[in-house]
């Protein structure tokens, strides 16, 4: 009742000062705003090329999102709406329509379509803890599947392959201070909406201890540990995974800033014959602010799938990529990249050779509008 209270005071109050100043017409958004619901979201467009398939010789596409060869690509439209106060009850859910959508969906929900609901779930605050129920973002890594908030187009080995997408389940958060909060939670596992498509038998859960930290102005850290039974290679066979995710960002001044991306995970009983399954890798960015409009970004990483569980070969893989953006307005950015993937193995597919290769090539231009 004090919710619709709210959205109807609000609504008196726009329609007021619009009888007022007769140039001044309320709109949903302003009446939305001033309930402090927000509503928000973008659309991301691209072109991409690769000189390869896009895939590993295992199958395994070697790319998260960017899978087109040579095409033109609408990655998504993303939507999110939230009502979210310092205290009591509120909510948040996001959703995305797109080809991406079909790469992060979550076991239980369709991954053939183009629509997914990214994250939707209830929140409750009181003073420093806040809890949240539901479908959410996992908290590892350094990049997010928000394009926008990325710094380069293409998204990295990590984010793909070494570290989850979405969890559902239960996170309680504890801000110590501005400086210094703690978070943990209960949930399915890795990308699982619903325990009975998992496939570990339907009732493990996961556990997720974390804490981030900004000790300086310019320098914040984050540490998170994930850890519960997942299903591996063979059918009925399920291990216990663990995953240590380590961030750190240094702001050297307004133009420069560093980040740091570790992670190492191992899974019990993951290959045939229950031997253990390894992978770890790390990623450094760096982004340059040329000017108010104008940026560059770098980023190399090295990942190694020590038993090819994640990608389907046992490979040592590496890639670098350079992203120049420019913001023309506060809702538009446009990108554009070229990158360079490596192996120790020829594991890269190539349409019309014979051999597979070693390395693959790629360029891209994106279109970001902000809404």
């Amino acid at each position: 009742m004090n919710f619709r209270k709210t959205i109807l005071a609000a609504s008196l109050s726009a329609c007021a000062g619009a009888a007022m100043a007769a140039d001044k017409v309320p709109t949903l958004g302003d009446v939305l705003k001033a309930s402090d619901i927000a509503i928000n979201g973008y659309i991301d467009t691209s072109y991409t090329y690769l000189s390869g398939s896009g895939t590993f010789t295992s199958g395994t596409a070697d790319r998260v999102y960017d899978r087109e060869r040579r095409s033109f690509n609408l990655h998504t439209v993303d939507l999110s709406v939230g009502y979210q106060p310092a205290s009591g009850f509120g909510g948040f859910a996001q959703v995305d329509l797109g080809s991406d959508a079909m790469v992060s969906a979550s076991a239980g929900t369709s991954s053939t379509d183009d629509v997914d609901v990214q994250e939707a779930y209830l929140q409750y605050a009181s003073g420093k803890f806040t809890i949240i129920g539901g479908k959410f973002a996992t908290t590892a890594g350094a990049e997010v599947i928000e394009s926008p908030s990325n710094l380069n187009f293409s998204r990295s080995i990590l984010f793909g392959y070494a570290i989850p997408f979405t969890h559902t389940g239960l996170r309680a958060t504890y801000a110590a201070s501005d400086a210094l909060k703690f978070f943990g939670g209960v949930n399915n596992g890795w990308d699982v909406v619903k325990e009975s498509a998992s496939g570990d038998g339907g009732t493990d859960k996961t556990l997720e201890l974390g804490v981030s930290a900004s000790p300086t102005k310019a320098l914040s850290l984050a540490a998170g540990i994930h850890r519960g039974e997942e299903p591996g290679n063979v059918a009925g066979q399920n291990g216990m995974r663990s995953l240590l995710d380590l961030v750190a960002t240094f702001a050297v001044s307004d133009a420069l800033s560093f980040t740091l991306n570790y992670d190492r995970a191992e899974q019990d009983k993951a290959l045939v014959g229950g031997d253990k399954a390894k992978w770890s890798g790390i990623a450094g960015y760096v982004n340059y602010k040329l000017s108010d409009t104008w940026r560059v970004a770098f980023r190399t990483e090295s990942f190694d799938d020590k038993n090819g569980f994640r990608t389907g070969v046992t490979q040592k893989w590496k890639e670098s990529t350079l992203t120049l953006a420019n913001t023309p307005s506060k809702n538009v950015e446009l990108r554009a990249e070229v990158r360079r993937d490596s192996s120790d193995k020829s594991s890269f597919n190539e349409p019309g050779n014979a051999t597979n290769k070693k390395n693959q090539q790629s360029a891209a231009l994106e279109a970001i509008y902000k809404f």
